[in-house]
Parts: structure tokens; sequence; C-alpha cells
């Protein structure tokens, strides 16, 4: 199977959200939240993260993660990586609760594309403020794709996590998850990077990205993806958009869309005057819908 024949699968068996002026969504990508060891990239930037995601809640955003939430390849249980990062799971739960909150699965969190993998593994958590088992995402259905869709304007904005342009990480994903977890996971250590990485190989990505682009551009579909961790929001080329990822050095990104607008957005620790610290949210990049592609 071709990647585009991949891609256009996930586009076949993708549920729709409506997508209006009063629309509110966030889209976050590849956090490969992890069990706390030294190996988990999310814990440099939980803090951002935290705090960005009370910003999206009290705004009333809709949360769609875009794939590689979880990292599963290095770690074999869901539960450790739940009761590491208690906090952060006990905030979405309250989106989830409203019906605020949409999973996607990636090439490092595959396991969650399994029929009730949400009741099996993420139904309930353990909240250390109650001291007890409190509901998570019971009934949960993590997604290959979403579409969001503009009736009114007749457009739509395809999100998948992107991997499927990488046949390692889509087709033979079971061979990636074991040369990471026995073979790249301990070299890391040593700062020896995973050369079959999307996101930490840049001739690897430059393909990756092409292909995703070209996919888009073929079809006269704005794309949404991660996977590749570099974020672009690009008005001279629109169809193809990325979300950037959570585990950047310093920063976490992501797209917001809001009255009409997509904007990438930056959120990062900064220094005021008085060099007290805060986190900032920074806007990168911005489109609106009149420079969205139609099909």
């Amino acid at each position: 199977m071709s990647y585009q024949s991949r891609l256009k699968r996930a586009f076949e068996n993708a549920p729709v959200l409506p997508l209006n002026k009063c629309s509110r969504y966030v889209i976050i990508s590849d956090c490969h939240r992890g069990n706390g060891t030294s190996n988990d990239n999310f814990l440099k930037n939980q803090n951002l993260y935290f705090t960005a995601l009370n910003h999206y809640y009290a705004h009333g955003f809709t949360y769609i993660e875009l794939g590689d939430g979880d990292e599963l390849w290095e770690n074999r249980k869901m539960s450790q990586i739940i009761e590491i990062h208690n906090n952060i799971f006990w905030l979405l739960s309250l989106f989830y609760k409203e019906n605020r909150l949409y999973m996607l699965y990636g090439n490092h969190d595959m396991e969650k594309k399994k029929k009730g993998y949400g009741n099996l593994a993420c139904s309930s958590y353990f909240c250390t403020q109650t001291q007890h088992m409190q509901p998570l995402f019971p009934g949960l259905i993590f997604y290959e794709g979403i579409i969001l869709e503009n009736t009114c304007y007749h457009y739509q904005l395809f999100l998948t996590h992107g991997h499927q342009a990488d046949l390692l990480n889509s087709t033979f994903w079971k061979l990636a998850r074991f040369l990471v977890r026995y073979f790249w996971k301990p070299l890391e250590h040593f700062g020896v990077l995973d050369p079959t990485s999307a996101a930490k190989n840049y001739t690897h990505k430059d393909k990756i990205e092409k292909r995703l682009s070209n996919y888009a551009e073929d079809m006269h579909q704005t794309l949404i993806t991660g996977h590749t961790h570099r974020p672009r929001l690009d008005l001279a080329s629109p169809y193809y958009i990325n979300t950037g990822s959570c585990v950047h050095p310093r920063c976490i990104t992501c797209l917001e869309i809001e009255h009409g607008e997509i904007t990438l957005v930056k959120w990062t620790i900064s220094v005021k005057k008085d060099r007290t610290l805060y986190v900032a949210r920074e806007i990168l990049s911005r489109i609106t819908e009149q420079f969205i592609p139609c099909a």
C-alpha cells in the first residue's frame, strides 16, 4: 500500500466535526509523555504544557491531540505514564467530561488503535488529591484522522498524525518499535540519535514533509499533521500545515483555530524586567479562512 493510499484510508474513516466562526480548537501533537525517567522527553516542558492546557480549558477550546501523545514504544504500560503525569491527565479528563477532547494515534502510540483500548487502559486513574480512583476517559475512541468541515464555505481540514507517509513508521511500525525499545533507547543516553526518526533525521524529515505536502496539493486538501516535530504555517503554501511538538528544547508549539483563523503559537518561559519568570504565549504565524484552499 502506498503512502497516498494510507492517507486516503485515514481520511475516509475520519469522523467529521463542525468548523465555523464560533469554533475553538487547539491542536497539539507529539507530546511523547513518558514514565518520568531520563528518557521522558516530555518532562522538560510539562509545566509549559500544563499552563497552556489550563489556558485552553478556561477559554472554551476543544482539545485535539494529533498522535504520539504518549510514548508507548519506549514504555510498555500506559498506567505508568498516567501515574507519573496524573495532573496532566486530570486536566484532560475535564475536557473529556465536557465533550471537548478528541485523541488521534500516531506511530509511537499505535497501540491505541486497538478496539476498546480507551476502556482497557484509560478508563480511570488514581487521583493523588482525593486518594481514590477517578474516571479518566471511559469509552474514548482513538482515531487515525479527523475532519473539520465548514459547510457554509465548503472546505475541510484533514487532521492526522502524518506517519502514513513513512513506511517504516506505519506499515512496519512494530519493527521500528523494536529498534527504538531495544537499540536506540539505550544509545540515546550516549547522545546517539535514531536515524530512522522523522523528528531527528533532517534528511528523512524533509522527505516525509515533501510527501505530505505533495499529497495535500494533489488532493487539493488542506492537511494538518505532526510527526516531524517541525512547525509550519505558511501563507505561500497553505495546503500543508504542521503543528510542531511538545518536545522542542525550550518551548512547545500548537495550532489554534478561532474566529475563522488558524494560528501557530509557541509557549515558552520568558523573563520580566524584574527578572521573574513567566510562561509566555507567542504568535508565530496566522492565516485566515479566505486563504484556506478549497477543493
